[in-house]
């Protein structure tokens, strides 16, 4: 049975793994250029900052992966609204020290800070980069998205203006708002997806481990400030209407969501599926797609800011990203290079070609059974899809599909195969957001076996604890 000792045991284990990358984003983190505040307190120790930073993030992995058991342990039935409530208290407390700590695992928050300013400054995020901006803000961005318009839709950019109007510029409030933006948006999946689950059949606590507990919820949308936390609160809450046939409302949140970055508009076919069981397939088809244009349009006119987001949306398809597509591609572009073969840019658009067909495999099959998994479960498996076989992968981008098949997937491998690819995915990105080079993976693997010998050290402690009581009676 599980008991408040273990519960608070794994509370608090991730809380120090949590505070632990905290201090260490101090030094190994997404530092900003310029100094500020308590942020560059240790930028001269990188190093031994990245050890502590992996040793913190095996603390915070196997502390979810030892709640997740004690969800399963079996012969447990406590009621589902305290479990779900608990797991929000969980989450608080691993959340907690993030939230004043440097950004981390990706500089994107910096690119949201100055693609705000630019819309204060009525500048057309959609045609030019942030280089057109200049100041403080625009040098935080890295080079290579310096000259490259933003892919976000009016929804998000209007909130990122308002933040850039309410923080006036200054770097590290800025930042800790655009978090508290993201705390929302985690906040909205917190309450709505253990109520999705339990349409969808699945345990609610359950799903919240899977789909918000697990760390790419804090290293991403919480330490990085991803706006996949806005868009993801506002699918999740439109999903969860469409399950109640309240389709007008769901239709203008899915909209929404897609309005901050457009995968979520795939969610658009989970409520026309919906609606089309109870309203029929034409009026089905009506309302959905007139309540999407009629909103669509009314967010970008109240904006401002324009429809040049989908001639935008291309952004993060550079030639320096990296998916399962493009991996291909560059094998094959060695290979031609061993045999002397100049093929130019052939390989790497035949990868992309392989990837963007093995995607739309996934779409036709699990559209083909969306009776049989579910919409939510269809759709859930097409966003991870598109996630993975994309041009681009980020491994925030993995919760896009995640969190649906967190409140969806049936109990068995695939709930397993995904928390499998969370726990991995976690480690993939350095605190700095960039990949390794090979010092730092070994100084990243010495942190992790940091972390292992801390809790090994700790279970031995607690096993032999017990039994030098018993010897002493």
């Amino acid at each position: 049975m599980l008991t408040p000792t273990s519960v608070s045991a794994y509370r608090l284990m991730g809380g120090v793994g949590t505070a632990l990358l905290a201090v260490a984003g101090c030094g190994a983190g997404a530092l900003p250029v310029r100094d500020a505040l308590w942020w560059t307190a240790l930028r001269h120790a990188d190093r031994p900052a990245l050890v502590v930073g992996y040793a913190g993030l095996t603390l915070l992995t196997l502390a979810w992966w030892w709640a997740g058991r004690d969800l399963r342990r079996p012969g447990r039935t406590p009621d589902n609204p305290a479990r779900a409530r608990g797991a929000a208290v969980t989450l608080a407390c691993w959340v907690g020290p993030l939230l004043l700590a440097p950004p981390m695992f990706s500089r994107d928050v910096y690119s949201y800070l100055a693609q705000g300013a630019m819309v204060l400054a009525d500048l057309d995020v959609y045609r030019v980069g942030v280089a057109h901006l200049g100041g403080h803000l625009a040098a935080e961005v890295p080079q290579m998205w310096q000259q490259t318009p933003a892919p976000y839709g009016p929804v998000f950019l209007s909130l990122a203006a308002g933040v850039s109007w309410f923080t006036g510029g200054h770097l590290a409030l800025g930042v800790l708002t655009l978090r508290l933006v993201a705390l929302a948006g985690v906040t909205l999946l917190v309450i709505n997806l253990p109520r999705l689950a339990q349409h969808c059949g699945v345990d609610p606590a359950a799903a919240l481990w899977l789909g918000v507990l697990n760390p790419l919820v804090p290293l991403h949308l919480v330490a990085g400030a991803h706006n996949e936390a806005v868009m993801l609160g506002l699918l999740v809450l439109g999903l969860r209407l469409a399950l109640a046939d309240r389709f007008g409302a769901a239709t203008v949140l899915v909209t929404f969501a897609a309005l901050v970055k457009v995968p979520a508009l795939l969610g658009l076919l989970v409520v026309g599926a919906l609606a089309a069981r109870r309203l029929g397939v034409g009026r089905a088809v009506v309302r959905v797609v007139g309540l999407t244009v009629v909103s669509g349009v009314t967010v970008t006119w109240a904006s401002g800011i324009g429809y040049g987001w989908m001639d935008a949306l291309a952004t993060p398809v550079y030639r320096h990203s990296w998916s399962v597509s493009t991996a291909l591609g560059r094998g094959a572009q060695r290979l031609a290079e061993t045999l002397d073969l100049d093929l130019g840019a052939a390989p790497m658009r035949a990868g992309v070609l392989l990837g963007l067909l093995g995607l739309l495999a996934v779409a036709v099959v699990a559209w083909h059974q969306r009776r049989r998994l579910g919409p939510p479960y269809a759709v859930g498996l097409v966003l991870l899809a598109v996630a993975l076989l994309g041009p681009a992968t980020r491994p925030w981008y993995a919760l896009w599909g995640l969190v649906l098949l967190a409140a969806a997937a049936p109990h068995g491998w695939p709930r397993q195969a995904a928390a499998l690819a969370a726990m991995v995915l976690a480690f993939a990105v350095l605190p700095s957001g960039f990949g390794p080079d090979l010092g730092q993976a070994v100084l990243a693997a010495a942190g992790v076996l940091v972390g292992l010998a801390a809790v090994g050290v700790l279970w031995l402690l607690t096993r032999s604890a017990p039994l030098a009581l018993a010897g002493r009676r």
